[in-house]
């Protein structure tokens, strides 16, 4: 039923386009993708804040515009506040029904951005919240940020210096300010998408939702294996899609058949490096993290 459900809401949504063909995203952009399928469910009343990212070249140079609703660029670290201010302004001459929403990489999310992240969340600012995850400063030299996985190339940890680091559990993070709303989807599944930027369009306060997104040059990776790639990073429970409420109420989306992660990644040269033994490092880390998060929805059953 809950299939059949999903179908139903990404059908609904299936015949509007509100973002134009032009955009001068790389071929295979799941950030082209991600906002398509976002921009379709938002509907045209929607204001987009851009701070510096992939976004803020791929929607084209001025006066021209592939989104089709109003964009705000602003700088690197300022997307959630400033998204706040417009919210604040909106509500303040009476203009209500629009979705104010702050549209960002992980670079300006994870690092950069991450302060006044936080504050917008403690105030509870009603706006949402996008990043669109491609776990690395894509649009300035595939630099590692904290979204970074363990292990991967990028242009600042090269082969055997690659990034020894774990990525940053973003949802976890967001969870701990209590907001109202936190998920994780990908352009892999956009019913699960779809649902999830309807449910957080019906939420009041700050709503934040992460997004996996397949970046081709900088993941070393086939365009034409985008989708495959985000598919398998929740098959492999590389990347679990699930939900948070009010910071403690956790909803698994999808129990995947179990993949090896090294169908993951297999499809991404930014691995290729690895050996064995580190190979295994990652899918016992995968195993330990998937297991945390069963312990943290069993503990929500119960209550």
């Amino acid at each position: 039923m809950e299939a059949l459900s999903y179908l139903k809401h990404f059908k609904e949504v299936a015949e509007h386009e509100i973002m134009h063909s032009g955009h001068v995203a790389c071929p295979g952009c799941g950030a082209a993708i991600a906002m398509r399928l976002a921009l379709k469910t938002l509907g045209r009343d929607t204001m987009l804040i851009i701070p510096a990212c992939c976004w803020a070249v791929i929607d084209g140079p001025f006066p021209y515009s592939a989104c089709s609703v109003p964009v705000y660029q602003t700088a690197f670290e300022t997307a959630s506040i400033t998204a706040g201010a417009v919210r604040a302004g909106l509500d303040a001459t009476g203009k209500k029904g629009i979705n104010v929403v702050a549209w960002a990489g992980d670079g300006g999310t994870f690092d950069i951005g991450f302060g006044q992240l936080s504050a917008c969340a403690e105030r509870n600012d009603n706006i949402i919240y996008v990043c669109y995850d491609n776990e690395a400063y894509m649009n300035t030299g595939i630099q590692r940020s904290s979204a970074t996985p363990w292990g991967a190339w990028t242009s600042t940890t090269p082969g055997s210096d690659y990034k020894k680091e774990r990525k940053k559990n973003l949802l976890e993070i967001m969870a701990a300010h209590r907001i109202p709303y936190a998920a994780s989807t990908t352009v892999a599944y956009p019913d699960d998408l779809v649902l999830k930027f309807r449910k957080a369009m019906s939420i009041e306060g700050f709503r934040l939702i992460h997004i996996f997104s397949p970046c081709p040059p900088g993941h070393k990776a086939l365009e034409k294996n985008s989708i495959l790639e985000a598919r398998y990073a929740v098959e492999s429970r590389v990347f679990p899609l699930y939900e948070v409420e009010d910071g403690t109420k956790y909803t698994l989306s999808m129990d995947p058949p179990t993949r090896p992660v090294a169908d993951y990644l297999d499809l991404q040269g930014r691995f290729r490096h690895l050996n064995k033994k580190e190979r295994s490092f990652i899918q016992q880390a995968v195993d330990e993290e998937w297991t945390r998060l069963m312990h943290r929805m069993r503990i929500d059953e119960a209550l």
